[in-house]
């Protein structure tokens, strides 16, 4: 392993949140790390590359999702230790949340993807460096992806730490879920009013809220919320939208 890092305070976190890693995984960890500040030299992926900032701000957050107390009525951990949960990380940037969570649960069937090739180079490079299996990139955006039956409500689970409010986030992300799935959205501070404003297109979306789970990062003082959506319907094929219109007219009860 390599040496000069100092895990400790990761691992303290990962204890916080119910996960002790293998020293494989924690390898896995560093070499991503150390893939993301080289690439990062060549292209715009990340503003955090100090050490501690990445494993609290990426890696910790990423796996955040673990603070839910309950996902389909399982605990966080069991629901994602299931063998062959389908996930799909959209807006994946850089590979959050969908890479973390992939290393801590490798039996999970991993896509991630962002409307920009040249990140998808760069999670290629990790995947293959970390010797991840059961993981596709997708070069696609999100309004396209979630018209093409390929993917189309083929989800167990749709994570993504995309910024955008919950309303259009929910356009994007519950057309990929597949009934009785879940669409897990991070989000990096209080987002009661936005939720409460987002109720009505969560519901003509297919969705339902099952609860919105507020916490600080374990060892930090960073905020984050994290709701948790069920799909319980199928998403009307008019959703979503073409390209743009999400963003520009979240859906709004008139």
């Amino acid at each position: 392993m390599q040496e000069q890092y100092d895990m400790s305070g990761f691992v303290q976190a990962l204890a916080k949140m119910g996960l002790s890693l293998s020293d494989g995984q924690m390898r896995q960890f560093l070499d991503y790390y150390e893939l993301l500040v080289d690439w990062n030299q060549k292209m715009n992926l990340t503003a955090i590359t100090e050490f501690e900032e990445v494993l609290q701000k990426h890696f910790v957050d990423s796996l955040s999702i673990l603070l839910c107390d309950s996902i389909s009525g399982m605990d966080a951990y069991d629901y994602l230790s299931q063998k062959n949960l389908r996930v799909v990380d959209l807006g994946t940037g850089a590979g959050f949340p969908g890479l973390p969570l992939k290393i801590a649960f490798p039996d999970m069937e991993l896509v991630l993807a962002d409307s920009l090739k040249k990140r998808l180079a760069f999670l290629d490079a990790v995947i293959g460096k970390l010797g991840l299996s059961s993981v596709n990139t997708v070069h696609a955006r999100a309004e396209d992806m979630g018209k093409n039956q390929e993917y189309r409500e083929q989800f167990d689970l749709c994570v993504s730490r995309a910024v955008a409010n919950i309303s259009t986030l929910s356009e994007y992300c519950l057309p990929l879920v597949k009934q009785g799935g879940y669409f897990a959205a991070y989000k990096s501070e209080k987002i009661t009013e936005e939720m409460e404003g987002a109720g009505w297109g969560i519901h003509v979306l297919g969705g339902k809220v099952e609860k919105l789970h507020q916490f600080q990062l374990p060892g930090t003082e960073l905020n984050r919320s994290l709701p948790i959506i069920m799909k319980v319907s199928e998403t009307p094929k008019n959703f979503p939208r073409k390209a743009g219109v999400p963003a520009k007219k979240p859906l709004r009860k008139s």
